[in-house]
């Protein structure tokens, strides 16, 4: 964990020593964690991170989310979709899954997933498997402000198991 940059994390943890989880009540360090990830041992570093949009299907002019999160289950689930990626893509060298927790403006990073490996392929196919399993195996839920009014996330959705997640669609993951 030494080598991890300095960051305001409500909880920080490092489950094999290559891997940065966690939870930011502050902008997260999207350029930080691609730097992170960049090892000699791996030629293609991924990264995705996801802001705050101006609109969602049916909502106007949103201007703030707001992100609530059960902490203690998210670190847990994180560092369990940690390990999944890396039974998926053992070629897989580091990961860094971070999500940002109360309320955003609209353009400021919610979610931050990198991925390095040695070859692009694995890099990528980990990279949206990370995204894609932790919107639906994390407890993490979104509040939306728009024009008209306010609400949850429309994606709302039961969590499923990380294990799982990809393999029921005949997902390449």
């Amino acid at each position: 964990m030494s080598d991890l940059p300095a960051f305001d994390l409500i909880e920080l943890r490092s489950s094999v020593g290559d891997s940065w989880t966690g939870l930011s009540s502050t902008a997260l360090p999207t350029a930080e964690a691609a730097a992170w990830a960049t090892v000699p041992s791996c030629g293609a570093v991924v990264s995705f991170v996801g802001t705050a949009r101006d609109h969602a299907p049916g909502r106007p002019g949103v201007d703030l989310l707001t992100y609530e999160a059960y902490e203690e289950a998210v670190l847990v689930a994180l560092e369990s979709l940690d390990q999944e990626i890396r039974s998926r893509w053992p070629e897989v060298v580091r990961v860094a899954l971070l999500h940002r927790v109360g309320e955003l403006l609209v353009g400021d990073a919610a979610v931050v997933v990198v991925v390095a490996s040695p070859h692009r392929d694995a890099a990528f196919a980990a990279a949206r498997f990370g995204i894609d399993a932790m919107k639906a195996t994390v407890p993490i839920w979104k509040r939306e402000r728009w024009s008209d009014g306010e609400s949850w996330g429309l994606e709302a959705q039961h969590l499923e198991e990380v294990s799982n997640f990809g393999r029921a669609t005949g997902s390449s993951a």
